[in-house]
């Protein structure tokens, strides 16, 4: 389904701008009082459109119909895959629809959003990629191939083999990947509107992060956290040993919904970053969990399940409304236990709103102990 695309040559004719944008998304909400955040959909548009009709934020023409309604995506709406373009563009379409309306649309930055800004396009689907060709994809990788050939003449080394250079030049850049990087770029349609976006935002008491927040960055701010990612993938010679690519960073973070409950250590975290950010849930996506799961007594509260027909998770979004969490399986309501209440009752009702859901039985008789599924 994918390809690597790992380690491009660059090319003078997609150079990054290391300008930034001028504007950023707003970061801090209160006063919210319906609140629908569905976790990683990875370029699955029509699991999506069944769960934005389903959450009642769109109507049968997917307009915004939410009202008053914010829509989170904890991120990971790209890659893997075959249409994050109509993901992507669907919620460009609802993001003004929605504030119009009193409403917001959070489109945060995941681990695949910030890889397919600053290049690593290992998890991109063929159907993807396809998706950007047009008639001129031919022409516009010639040109760059001969800009490239005459920059190699120009500095005195040009290939030995024209003909081997050619096909390997031509393999690592299929059709439409020109087009796809321009799309990336700062001034891109998809390049600019991705840099708006943030990687953390608070709505009411809840932290809504792509994977997490650790040791290493749970004093942090969001203005720091945000401001330090939004650098990154605006001037990609910040990226090394930056929070972008860390795997302890928070598009990468994974111990809060892997670690026991039981490390009184990771705890520890979790209280000094609620304190920091003065909230007291943090919901993530990231590590693909066959249920929506509060962890740490609530506190913590995962939102991947797989959502995409490639790893056939559930239906399954986070609604609050007002001080009530719910796990609306298959359109039906679950109350979420996230402070008082019966895990393991809990994922009884789930697996009696979707008892087609093997994924979801076995997690059930594993008494709320996933093995979880690991995805970069």
């Amino acid at each position: 389904m994918s390809f690597p695309m790992k380690s491009l040559a660059p090319l003078p004719l997609a150079a990054v701008s290391l300008f930034a944008p001028s504007l950023y998304a707003e970061d801090t909400f209160e006063g919210v009082q319906r609140i629908v955040a569905i976790g990683d959909i990875h370029g699955d548009y029509g699991r999506f459109v069944e769960l934005l009709r389903s959450a009642q934020v769109v109507d049968r023409n997917n307009a915004w119909a939410g009202g008053a309604t914010h829509l989170v995506l904890t991120g990971d709406f790209l890659d893997r895959g075959p249409a994050p373009r109509q993901v992507m563009d669907l919620l460009i379409e609802l993001e003004p629809q929605a504030e119009k309306a009193g409403g917001r649309v959070h489109a945060l930055i995941g681990n695949h959003e910030a890889m397919n800004i600053y290049g690593d396009l290992r998890y991109v689907s063929r159907e993807d990629l396809e998706s950007y060709r047009t008639p001129n994809s031919g022409p516009l990788r010639e040109q760059a191939l001969k800009a490239v050939l005459e920059d190699l003449r120009a500095k005195g080394s040009p290939p030995k083999d024209e003909a081997k250079f050619r096909k390997k030049f031509e393999d690592e850049r299929r059709l439409g990947l020109l087009e796809q990087r321009l799309a990336f770029a700062p001034d891109g349609k998809y390049g600019k509107w991705l840099r708006r976006q943030n990687a953390i935002i608070k709505i009411n008491d809840l932290i809504f992060v792509h994977g997490g927040l650790s040791p290493r960055y749970a004093a942090l701010t969001r203005e720091e956290i945000n401001q330090r990612i939004h650098a990154e993938l605006d001037d990609f010679t910040k990226l090394r040993n930056g929070m972008a690519e860390d795997p302890d960073g928070p598009l990468w973070y994974r111990d809060l919904a892997l670690s026991p409950e039981s490390d009184v250590s990771l705890a520890g975290v979790i209280d000094r970053a609620l304190h920091t950010q003065q909230a007291r849930h943090i919901v993530i996506g990231h590590t693909v969990i066959p249920a929506i799961m509060p962890r740490f007594g609530g506190r913590v509260i995962t939102i991947d399940v797989g959502l995409s027909a490639l790893y056939g998770g559930p239906p399954v979004f986070l609604l609050v409304e007002g001080s009530k969490f719910y796990a609306v399986y298959r359109g039906q309501r679950v109350d979420l236990p996230v402070g008082s209440g019966s895990v393991p009752q809990y994922l009884r009702a789930a697996e009696a709103a979707d008892p087609a859901n093997q994924k979801l039985r076995n997690l059930v008789r594993a008494g709320g102990r996933p093995a979880p599924q690991l995805l970069p």
